[in-house]
């Protein structure tokens, strides 16, 4: 059974709904998130409970570390609806509740290392990997800085020593979010926007390293407004795009002082 690969809901209810039910639909099993399950939209403790309880396991994002500490380097829209989501934590009137929500938040990992078995993306067991399956590590950012770095398409061009130093740190495939632009980097020094690799997706090459983005399930910025994951085969990464109802979440985000109008704007345009 392939394994469902979510990130970047932030807070977008009304998308992560879509996606689960896809994902339902398609009797897949076991899903993992890479990180910012919270920031930017209107659902934090809503996206924060079906993340909990649908997914194996999720890692810390920047926004995730941001609301649970301090949004650092954040822009003035990201960090006041930082503060923002961080009150509905706050204001949570069930104290068990609000008390798993942080707990939640607080035990998010950094990075996971799994293998790519007939399951796609599977536990490593015994602490080792069989040696005829592929590594498969599991960061939010990029395996040098696993919570805050991006790795930008235009990095193949503008910054290809970024590149290869990044895949110095891969084995065989990374999987990775934040940048919310789905796609595929190769050691080859090359991307791969899901256009490009037809309806397949990504297929796993002997020799060759990838770092695959997931994009955004939440909050797409490839010009795309649909609702974005992956779908991880034992051969190769399956690209999803599903429609979900924007209208809901736009209305939402504007109708809270603290989250700025160009939130819910960028919904509609995919950037």
């Amino acid at each position: 059974m392939p394994t469902a690969i979510i990130s970047d809901v932030h807070a977008n209810a009304a998308a992560l709904k879509a996606v689960l039910a896809d994902i339902d639909q398609r009797g897949i099993q076991r899903i993992i998130c890479l990180g910012d399950t919270v920031g930017y939209g209107p659902d934090p403790l809503e996206c924060v409970d079906l993340v909990k309880a649908r997914c194996a396991w999720s890692l810390m994002g920047n926004h995730d570390y941001g609301v649970l500490y301090e949004p650092t380097n954040f822009n003035p829209g990201a960090e006041s609806a930082a503060f923002w989501t961080r009150e509905q934590f706050d204001r949570e009137p069930d104290a068990a509740k609000r008390e798993e929500r942080y707990k939640f938040l607080n035990h998010l990992k950094v990075r996971v290392q799994e293998r790519i078995g007939e399951g796609g993306a599977e536990p490593i067991q015994n602490g080792t990997a069989n040696g005829a399956s592929m590594q498969l590590l599991a960061v939010h950012g990029s395996p040098r800085k696993p919570i805050n770095e991006y790795i930008f398409p235009d990095d193949v061009v503008n910054n290809p020593d970024k590149l290869e130093g990044l895949f110095d740190r891969v084995e065989n495939v990374c999987i990775v979010g934040h940048t919310h632009v789905p796609g595929v980097f190769t050691n080859e020094v090359d991307f791969y926007p899901p256009v490009e690799l037809g309806g397949d997706g990504y297929r796993f090459r002997p020799g060759e390293k990838a770092i695959i983005n997931v994009g955004s399930v939440g909050q797409p910025r490839d010009l795309d407004p649909r609702a974005s994951y992956v779908i991880l085969h034992a051969t190769h990464a399956e690209f999803v795009r599903l429609p979900y109802d924007i209208d809901a979440t736009a209305n939402k985000i504007r109708a809270v002082p603290q989250l700025p109008g160009w939130l819910a704007d960028r919904l509609y345009e995919g950037k």
